[in-house]
């Protein structure tokens, strides 16, 4: 029988999707939890009456190379849970209940993140698994060394404290997730006139492809830093702008390109994948995304 899989975050927009996979491939799952979730005695609580969020992204594509392919290989034909995850009351700002939260662990996935101190939650983290010397999956964001500054600097610093740590470690950055995009486009679309920053550029992806291609390494030999992870398109923020104001119905507006200064890293490409480095593309567009819709199976990665 293989060892539980720790994951933290394990109710965000990734790490949820993460744990559904993992269960789905047939492995016991643990959720890492700053509030105690019905366990009595146990410092891993055995509540399993939480619900079990399947609502992911639409396809399940695997990227198995240079690309996402169809299918779910990680699946396999193991059994697949018939409950919720088992949660572990643990805090990474503090290292609270961590020791107990990892113990008996063979692999960490680290979804979680927070804009102030990342550096030394991952930190506590690695600490507490020492003993344990598991497989630890990170997740970053491409360009934190292009653009290093307030999050991204922390992600840097973050990664540095996993590729130090001794354990067997497993780097993925991926762009912005089109949810964060729409989050944005969502606010903006009450103006009635839309300001987006001159020469803006990102390569936004489908979380859930992400969580496949997550699910994958975690899954495998730990490989150390891993090719990045994008979307099928690269998009200026006012296209990305616009087409969600065409997909959503909403009442056509200017959108105006201001000159931002402190950006000049993001107008040379530091957020998505450079070209010739071997980035795994996925294959759901931004439109597929807005509409509902899986990704275009004829649509090259």
């Amino acid at each position: 029988m293989t060892s539980p899989i720790l994951v933290t975050g394990g109710t965000g927009t990734l790490g949820r999707q993460v744990v559904s996979r993992l269960q789905e491939a047939g492995h016991e799952v643990r959720v890492l939890s700053r509030r105690s979730r019905g366990s009595q005695d146990s410092p891993v609580s055995q509540d399993r009456s939480v619900s079990q969020d399947r609502s992911v992204s639409q396809d399940r594509p695997v990227s198995q190379d240079r690309s996402v392919s169809q299918d779910r290989p990680v699946s396999q034909d193991g059994p697949v849970s018939q409950h919720g995850p088992v949660f572990a009351t643990g805090d990474l700002a503090t290292g609270e209940g961590l020791s107990a939260a990892v113990r008996g662990v063979g692999t960490i996935v680290h979804c979680a993140s927070n804009r102030k101190g990342d550096a030394e939650a991952t930190r506590n983290l690695v600490q507490a698994a020492q003993q344990q010397s598991p497989h630890l999956v990170y997740i970053s964001i491409v360009g934190v060394d292009r653009f290093p500054r307030g999050y991204f600097k922390a992600k840097l610093a973050a990664e540095g404290v996993i590729a130090d740590s001794g354990l067997p470690w497993t780097t993925l950055r991926a762009t912005q997730f089109y949810e964060l995009i729409r989050n944005g486009a969502s606010r903006l679309a009450k103006l009635p006139v839309i300001p987006v920053p001159a020469g803006f550029v990102v390569q936004p992806v489908d979380s859930g492809e992400v969580a496949t291609r997550l699910t994958e390494l975690t899954l495998g030999e730990p490989c150390g830093r891993v090719p990045d992870m994008a979307g099928p398109q690269v998009l200026a923020f006012a296209d990305l702008i616009r087409t969600y104001l065409q997909a959503t119905g909403r009442r056509p507006r200017p959108v105006v390109p201001v000159w931002t200064p402190g950006i000049g890293p993001i107008r040379a490409g530091a957020m998505y994948p450079q070209p010739g480095t071997g980035a795994t593309l996925g294959r759901r567009s931004w439109p597929d995304f807005l509409a509902g819709k899986p990704a275009d199976a004829t649509r090259a990665g």
